[in-house]
This record gives structure tokens, C-alpha cells and sequence, in this order.
């Protein structure tokens, strides 16, 4: 298989195969060992396959592809497996607007005596350089039982595999204007994944990892890698042909003209008590006032950017390099430092042909950013100006600003790989006041202001958590003792021997040990959980063990808080509604800090408290944690408590959530087993301590629903929540409520038996068409897009797990027959449904009809169904 990292080897292998299945008639051929025996000179491929997903489970949308292009340009492209236009990039979703027009991945080197940069995409050009035999392979966390669970890193892994060696049969082939000359690979292969989550502290953000390999004969020297980005930040998901070219800066109709960009190298950040500068490193793009409209106020106020992922990102070896783009050269520009300054083929910005582009990835320049533009006046002894200050002017106000984040340089050898991990980050409101663009960089000119008032904190605390999911802060991956990178803060000292001696501080890890985890806070696992029927609706039972036992991988802490119980007529989360909740007897500690900015506030910062260890802190008498008169509650804002040894030291508390933890009294949920211990971490537990199916039965509960209809199908669920994490702003995380859930039907009374035997009935009889159970939610529920006839159903009940159903017309005729195999312990195995299709697939008409229901053993049941349409 595909000679990756030991990390990637098994799910390349899974692709392999995957993709094989998918391509009937293809030849099962390893493409990584093809391509390996081509040298450059005779590199070809079959004809290409071009495909585009479309990330969505998070906040931030767009399209990934399979040729190195991330967003879709100026051709409207189709999610190659689901259909639906892919969108450049909406943030947040469902806000209608764009944040990205197109970018792509860019891979220069020096092969001999050439200088090759293979490129994802071009500006303003629908040439590609690389392309894939393979569509896009998906995975998922969210679906356990599916195929697609297997080796699943997120809950939406996009995995790509393609080369820029296509060399004929190019969809849309490129030009070197500087070399006069077609595409020149350098003979290259990538394996590109994607990851996104929906939990609330990662949904703003992707994480890619490209992993280059050279499978060309030759040595690539000086190898760098880098994201080429082109946002074009505007309301709207599409091109505007209503809005005319601008002369200075625009390509078209994308509202593409007024974007402004820059370089975020580090962003305060606070760890305890103490304020730190964390290293971001992030490169951003905003529109330049937000598109303010006094009545509706912001249409595009938030931000978006990349930034480069872990030991790959070293201040010294990598380079930002921005650009305005323009065909009148006097506008084309982009800083360039004065020792490095050459003409980029139109001008001084926009980077044409390889050479142009490579110089651009390799000068280890960080650029100022766009809105100093005009501060960099002629003579400027570091960088060279525009030269006209009218148009640096216009320039720092916006334009169709681009740009290039890149790194190195490496070395690869024939058959070596690289690894370059990035995230595309977005972060909310970066423009909050419309006043800060007219006033600092309209009306007057104060580029400084500009960007300190600007709107930076979400956009770095969610690069922050990327680059903390990519390389997990304070975890020894590979075991040889090294932690990462922390922060230590102060928080008392005194006097030893003289001087003054640190006695109490805290440490907190911001950095990994620079192996890739790829792991993020996650909710404590969902409980185990069945469903059964009963005469007057439905029990459900659970098992908690793994929910309140496992340990958050990031915070090494156990933070189960609570368990959620849902309900609904189906399985869609806006279905499902919550019925029961328990959460844990604790409280929240809001302590005053007094060196808060900009003024003295009370904050959240620790863990919950159970009331036993407040007692044990806070309590009094000679055994402070026997003391039963102490009541947090008693401590309110206005009425806190002062520590008496540390007067400075000023706090009150809160109910942690609603405190439902008595079980049968404030929840409806109980325990099986109330009267079994708590087991002992790490003890083995005697046969007798544990269920039938082999849980602790100290962590199962049951609760019941009732009031149910016997004759609707049920979706039930139980999820496990934890407490966050009130130190990074991290909001409690629940386990998905739409994963696992159980399809159940509610039990029949005793008047619907006979004797030990199940009276079979069915439901609705007579069947009208005219009744309209669509619009009452009897059938057809998430079948939206399926006409009418093709949603009908009749219903049999109180079916025998395994049996077989067969309808007949008046003349004896068999109209349909269906086979019922269901597991006993199946809640939903007493119900079955028929179509109203006849086995010849025809509608049936109006009449009666004789129905028998056969079990295994031979008994059989029988009655009429009318059906009158």
C-alpha cells in the first residue's frame, strides 16, 4: 500500500481499497506505486477525476477537492456524492455570506535547473495543476455503527489523493507566462485530510494535513510548502453581476475589491491569574469596513485566516507574503523587503509564473500588514512602497487583497514525504464598531489603532484550539518524557533565607510535544442504553460506567456532570426532545478578581465544587468538613464570602446547573441497583456486582415514559454531558443526541392480547387516502423531497419477532409478502410496515383485502384492510 507515516498507514490502505470498490472497472492498481516508476519525462495519468465535498458539520462551510483547491472560484462546482452547490466558505452557517473565493495548496522546489511550483489553484485563473484518479473518501465519528467509523479522527474526515502529474488529458491546463510554457511537474503526490468537528470550542475551525511525497526519480531541493488564499469577503454566496468593475483593485463581479489582510504573529491570553502573549501565528483577511449598513448594521463583520500547525511553524522559516491583485500594474502590489525586491511578472505584487512564485514562498519576508500600506512612504529603508500615495492610500482602505503562507526549505529524495498541517480558522466580530474603519482609516489615517481595537480574540482563541486538537498541550505522545511548552504563573512568594522565594504558582501547558494527537476535548462517552416495551409506554434503562469514569484526554480530569434523556417521533436532533436530565449535586466558585481589565469583575475559574469538598475548604469547627450549617448558596454577589487568613480573597457560588441529582425525586430518573456500593477504581468486581450484560450495576438507571401511542414508532436516546472547562471559556460538551438512538414502539394494553398470544391488528384500517396522515405525522416524517404515493404505510402491530406478513386480494390472489426478522430484544421488533406496493411494484387500487401473519412455529393470524382511495 501507500508508503505514508506510521499514523496514516492503515486508513491510506482503507482509502485504497474503498476507492476500488467505488471505480467499477478500474483496474485494482496501487496508484502510489505506478506513479513511482514514472519519471518526469513521460508522466501521465488516466483521465482525471475531479470531485468536491463540502465541510458542513461545523460553523464554518466550504469545499474541499481532490485537486488541491480549497473553495470553488468563479465556477458554481457540485459535492460530487450528495449533489447541491459546494460553497466557497460561509461563516457561521447559514449566515449567507463568503469568506473565501478560492485557495489552494502551492509546492515549489528546485529540481536540477529548473524552479517548479506545482499549484492547487491559480488567481484568477481556472487552470489546475494537479488532479486525482479518486473521488474524495468521507469518515465520521458520529455514527459508530457505520463502516465510515473506522479509523475516523472528527466527525467529518475528508481524505484526497492526487499528483500534478497529469501532464495530458488536463481538464483545464496551465500556462507559465514568465517560461512561456505549459505545467512542469515536479512529481509530487499528496494524501490530503480534513477534519471538522461540531463541538462548540472547534467548530470555527479545519484542520489539513497534506502529506507530499516525492514520487519522481530526482532530488527536490529547497522544497517549500505554502497555502495560497484569495477571500473576496462580501453578503451573498455568489457573484453579483450587478456590481461593476472597479478600476483599482477589482477582477469582477465578487465583491473582491475591498478586502484587507494581515499577519497575527501573537495575542494576549490569560492562564489563572496571570496574562501571557501566545504565539497565533495566523494570517487573516477581513472585509474592510464589514459591509455596516446603519439599519441592519454588519453583513460580513467576521474573519478568517490560516495558520500553520505544529513544529512546522517556526517564526524563522516561514514567510507571509500579501498582494493586491490588478491588471493595471501601477496597482499590482505587495510588499517586498528591498534586498529581496524583483518584478513579480505585472508588477510588484501579483506573482506570475513559477519563478516569481517560489521567489514569493522563499523570501522569509512577514509582511506588514495591508493597512500600513500608505505608512511606507518613498526611501523606506527596509521595504519598497507603492510609490504613489494616492493609491497606497487606496490600498490600505482595501482591494483585492491575496496572499501566501508558506514555509521551509526541505529536502526530499525519491520516495520521502513531508508532512504540512494547517488550519483554516474563523473567528466573530472582528468589526463591532463602524466607526474604527472611517475614523482610523477613511477620514484619517491611524493604521496603528486600527489594528489594536480590532476585533482579534475569536479568531486567535480558536487557532489557539486548533493548534491544541493538533498537538495536545502537556501530553507525551511518544513517551520520552518531553510535555511541551508551558507557562508558569505566579501566584505567592516569601522570604526564604533573604530573598524573595516563589512558593505557590501554577503551570499550564500551551504547547504539544510536537508529535501530531489530533485529539480534542470530547464529552464523556454516551451511556449504554435499551428500550423496552410496557402497557402504557416505554422503559428505559442505561448504564453509565464509561460515561462517569472516563477522563477528558485533554484536561486528564473525569468531568462527567450529567445525563440527558431525549424523545422524539424521529431520529433528527430537532426531533428529539428532552423529557428527563440528572446532573450532579456541585457548584460554581465566581471569585473577584481585582486586576481584571478594563475594571474589576467577578470570574469564573475552577472546576465545579461538590458540597462536601466547600465543607472540607470553608467549613468550621475542629472538623470543617462535619460542619453541615455551612450552605454555599448563603454567599450571594452582594453578600460574598472573604476568606479570614486572605482578606483579599473574595468569592460567592451558584448552583452548577439545576442541582436534579436526587434520583425518583428531583429527576425521574432511578437507580436499579440504589443500594450497591461505589466500586473501587482499579478493584475487580464480583459476578454478583455486575448485570447481564456485564456492566457495573452501580451505574444503572432506568426511568419511564408514559402516556405513549401504541400505534407510532418512537425515537428514544440518552446522552452524557460534561462540566466544560470555565479556564479557557470552554462551554459544556454533550455526547451527540442523534447517535444510537432507539426506534421503539410503545407496549398495547392487556385488552389487545389473547390469552399468551399477541392479537395482531392492524392500523390505520380502512386506509383513506383522503385522511392526510402526512400532514399529521404518520407517515412520510424526513421523507420531504418523496411525493405522497410514494410515502404511504400501513401498519401491522404486536408482531412476533420473527414471522412472516402476507396481503391478499378479495380473489385469493397474494398481492405482497414481507419477511419480519427482527432480534427479540429489538424494541421495535413487535412492528412492521407496508408500502401499499404490490410485489409487481404497482400502487394498489381501492378494496378489500385479507392479510396473515405466519410465526416460525406455524401459527398463524389473519383479518381484513380496507383501502379506499
Amino acid at each position: 500500500m501507500f508508503a505514508l507515516t506510521a499514523r496514516h498507514r492503515v486508513t491510506a490502505g482503507l482509502f485504497v481499497l474503498t476507492v476500488f470498490f467505488l471505480s467499477v472497472g478500474r483496474a485494482q492498481t496501487d496508484p502510489a506505486a505506478d506513479n513511482a516508476k514514472r519519471d518526469q519525462s513521460s508522466f501521465a495519468t488516466e483521465t482525471p477525476s475531479l470531485c468536491m465535498r463540502t465541510h458542513n458539520v461545523g460553523n464554518l462551510v466550504f469545499g474541499i477537492s481532490n485537486f488541491g483547491r480549497i473553495g470553488t472560484g468563479a465556477k458554481p462546482l457540485t459535492d460530487c456524492v450528495l449533489g447541491g452547490r459546494v460553497p466557497r466558505a460561509e461563516f457561521p452557517k447559514g449566515s449567507r455570506t463568503t469568506y473565501l473565493y478560492k485557495g489552494a495548496l502551492w509546492v515549489g522546489a528546485v529540481v536540477g535547473r529548473d524552479t517548479l511550483v506545482s499549484c492547487g489553484a491559480e488567481f484568477n485563473s481556472r487552470a489546475l495543476e494537479m488532479y486525482s484518479e479518486f473521488p474524495i473518501f468521507e469518515r465520521s465519528t458520529l455514527e459508530p455503527e457505520s463502516p465510515a467509523y473506522e479509523d475516523a479522527v472528527s466527525e467529518q474526515d475528508f481524505i484526497a489523493v492526487y499528483s500534478d502529474t497529469f501532464t495530458r488529458d488536463a481538464v483545464y491546463p496551465s500556462f507559465d507566462a514568465i517560461a512561456h510554457r505549459g505545467h512542469k511537474p515536479l512529481g509530487i503526490e499528496v494524501f490530503q485530510y480534513s477534519y471538522q468537528w461540531s463541538h462548540q470550542y472547534a467548530e470555527d475551525f479545519v484542520i489539513m494535513e497534506f502529506i507530499i511525497r516525492n514520487i519522481s526519480s530526482d532530488i527536490l531541493n529547497d522544497v517549500y510548502l505554502g497555502v495560497y488564499m484569495d477571500s473576496d469577503v462580501h453578503e451573498g454566496m455568489g457573484q453579483d453581476p450587478s456590481i461593476p468593475p472597479v478600476p483599482c483593485c477589482a477582477k469582477g463581479y465578487t465583491h473582491g475589491y475591498d478586502d484587507l489582510t494581515g499577519f497575527l504573529y501573537e495575542y494576549p491570553a490569560r492562564y489563572g491569574a496571570c496574562d501571557f502573549m501566545d504565539t497565533v501565528g495566523v494570517a487573516w483577511t477581513v472585509d474592510n469596513e464589514g459591509d455596516y449598513d446603519r439599519t441592519s448594521g454588519f453583513a460580513v463583520p467576521n474573519v478568517t485566516g490560516v495558520r500553520i500547525l505544529g513544529e512546522m511553524f517556526k517564526r524563522e522559516d516561514v514567510s507571509y507574503n500579501w498582494w493586491v491583485w490588478n491588471y493595471n500594474g501601477a496597482y499590482d502590489y505587495g510588499p517586498q523587503k528591498r534586498e529581496n525586491f524583483r518584478n513579480m511578472g505585472n508588477g510588484k505584487g501579483t506573482p506570475y509564473g513559477d519563478v516569481n512564485r517560489y521567489a514569493m514562498m522563499s523570501n522569509h519576508e512577514i509582511d506588514f500588514d495591508q493597512p500600513y500600506t500608505a505608512a511606507i512612504r518613498t526611501g523606506n529603508p527596509i521595504w519598497v512602497g507603492v510609490g504613489n500615495d494616492d493609491r497606497a492610500l487606496t490600498l490600505s482602505q482595501g482591494g483585492d487583497a491575496q496572499y501566501v503562507l508558506s514555509a521551509g526549505p526541505f529536502r526530499m529524495h525519491p520516495g520521502d514525504e513531508i508532512t504540512f498541517p494547517i488550519a483554516f480558522v474563523a473567528g466573530l466580530d472582528f468589526h463591532y464598531d463602524a466607526a474604527l474603519y472611517w475614523y482610523f482609516l477613511h477620514w484619517w489615517y491611524r493604521p496603528d489603532l486600527f489594528i489594536q481595537y480590532a476585533g482579534f480574540s475569536d479568531l486567535a482563541r480558536n487557532a489557539m484550539a486548533a493548534s491544541w486538537i493538533y498537538d495536545n498541550p502537556g501530553v507525551d505522545t511518544d513517551d520520552d518524557g518531553y510535555c511541551g511548552k508551558f507557562h508558569v504563573c505566579a501566584l505567592d512568594s516569601a522570604i526564604v533565607d533573604g530573598q524573595w522565594t516563589l512558593t505557590y504558582a501554577e503551570t499550564t501547558f500551551y504547547e504539544g510535544d510536537g508529535i501530531p494527537d489530533l485529539v480534542g476535548a470530547a464529552p464523556p462517552p454516551a451511556p449504554q442504553v435499551w428500550a423496552k416495551s410496557t402497557s402504557e409506554g416505554l422503559r428505559i434503562r442505561f448504564n453509565g460506567y464509561e460515561s462517569e469514569t472516563t477522563r477528558d484526554v485533554l484536561s486528564n480530569v473525569i468531568d462527567f456532570e450529567g445525563y440527558y434523556v431525549y424523545l422524539g417521533r424521529d431520529e433528527r436532533a430537532s426531533s428529539l426532545s428532552r423529557v428527563a436530565s440528572y446532573d450532579r449535586h456541585n457548584y460554581d466558585k465566581i471569585v473577584f478578581n481585582a486586576n481584571a481589565l478594563p475594571a474589576p469583575r467577578f470570574e469564573l475559574r475552577d472546576h465545579p465544587f461538590t458540597l462536601q469538598q466547600l465543607r472540607c475548604l470553608y467549613g468550621t469547627g475542629p472538623d470543617p468538613c462535619r460542619d453541615t450549617a455551612f450552605d454555599p448558596l448563603t454567599y450571594i454577589v452582594s453578600m460574598p464570602y472573604v476568606h479570614p487568613l486572605f482578606p483579599d480573597s473574595i468569592f460567592y457560588f451558584v448552583d452548577h446547573d439545576y442541582n436534579n441529582s436526587e434520583f425518583g425525586i428531583t429527576t425521574p430518573i432511578r437507580k436499579v441497583y440504589p443500594h450497591e456500593p461505589r466500586p473501587s477504581p482499579g478493584v475487580a468486581l464480583m459476578p454478583d456486582q455486575l448485570t447481564d450484560e456485564g456492566y457495573p450495576k452501580y451505574y444503572e438507571y432506568e426511568m419511564e415514559i408514559e402516556g405513549l401511542l401504541p400505534t407510532v414508532p418512537y425515537y428514544v436516546n440518552v446522552t452524557a454531558f460534561d462540566f466544560g472547562s470555565p479556564e479557557s471559556g470552554l462551554k459544556p460538551l454533550e455526547s451527540a443526541k442523534t447517535a444510537r438512538t432507539i426506534r421503539c414502539f410503545a407496549g398495547v394494553s392487556e385488552n389487545e392480547t389473547d390469552g399468551d398470544r399477541r392479537r395482531i391488528y392492524v392500523y390505520p384500517n380502512p386506509y383513506r387516502g383522503d385522511a392526510d396522515y402526512r400532514r399529521q405525522g404518520f407517515e412520510g416524517r424526513m421523507l420531504d423531497n418523496l411525493p405522497n404515493d410514494k410515502v404511504r404505510q400501513v401498519n401491522f402491530a404486536n408482531l412476533p419477532p420473527r414471522c412472516t406478513i402476507k396481503i391478499f386480494s378479495l380473489d385469493g390472489d397474494l398481492v405482497r409478502e414481507i419477511k419480519h426478522r427482527y432480534d427479540p430484544s429489538d424494541p421495535a421488533s413487535s412492528h412492521d410496515t407496508w408500502n401499499l406496493v404490490s410485489r409487481n411494484r404497482q400502487l394498489v387500487v381501492s378494496g378489500l383485502y385479507y392479510w396473515t401473519v405466519e410465526t416460525e412455529n406455524g401459527e398463524t393470524q389473519m383479518g381484513k384492510l380496507v383501502i379506499i382511495f
